[in-house]
């Protein structure tokens, strides 16, 4: 699973990085939670960087918290009526320096930062949903003006390689660059094939403070490593 992450790279980086310009005001996180505003890239809009809700929304759904999905697991990715539709037609990179997992590989469970070898920002396989609230949901009554739409995504998951199964049985879909575009722009069977867990000599796995814990707490020492 995927429940907390970090993305602190410049701005004027990740442009460069993924070919992208930032159209949004962003501030890096070192510790990112579900319905917070974050960064993605859609095949919509495959040259610009904006920000979607953590949590996605079906299109068809009724109630904005009953169906909020932080994460969606690729085996049943095309099958699910959550993200079917999504999956098939409305994919997206979730940027990000590193992402946190919770294990006890020693005996003492402790939060871990896990971020490529290489220190790179990556993309995590992703879907996002414009969903529309009703008049009712937003308390419009009788006014004329139409609800505004809300753009959420959801972080795909697969098996766990062995750098995080001693932690957890599942892991984000790290997309190795020449993955991210055929992610975007692929036909379903070509995308499904890309679901696969990333090596894990391309990964590295620091214990780090406690302080993550609380949703509120940002700043580097959180995804610093740490003597256990």
């Amino acid at each position: 699973m995927c429940g907390r992450y970090g993305l602190f790279t410049p701005p004027t980086d990740l442009e460069a990085r993924f070919d992208a310009s930032m159209a949004c005001d962003f501030e890096p996180t070192y510790n990112a939670a579900p319905s917070e505003s974050l960064p993605v890239i859609d095949a919509e809009q495959s040259r610009q960087i904006r920000t979607r809700q953590w949590g996605l929304i079906p299109s068809w759904a009724d109630d904005l918290d009953a169906h909020r999905h932080t994460n969606a697991r690729a085996e049943t990715l095309f099958e699910r009526p959550s993200f079917r539709e999504s999956a098939e037609q409305r994919r997206c990179l979730v940027l990000a320096d590193g992402f946190y997992e919770w294990g006890a590989p020693d005996g003492q469970r402790r939060p871990h930062f896990v971020r490529r070898t290489d220190g790179e920002p990556f993309a995590m396989a992703g879907l996002w949903e414009r969903w529309t609230p009703s008049r009712t949901q937003t308390k419009l009554g009788s006014l004329t003006a139409e609800p505004e739409p809300i753009e959420t995504f959801t972080i795909v998951t697969t098996q766990a390689n062995d750098a995080i199964e001693p932690l957890h049985d599942r892991m984000p879909v790290v997309l190795p660059p020449d993955a991210e575009g055929p992610w975007l722009s692929a036909d379903p069977g070509r995308a499904a094939s890309l679901l696969e867990p990333l090596s894990a000599q391309h990964l590295r796995v620091d214990p780090v403070s406690r302080a993550v814990n609380d949703p509120t707490a940002t700043g580097p020492k959180l995804v610093t490593p740490i003597e256990q």
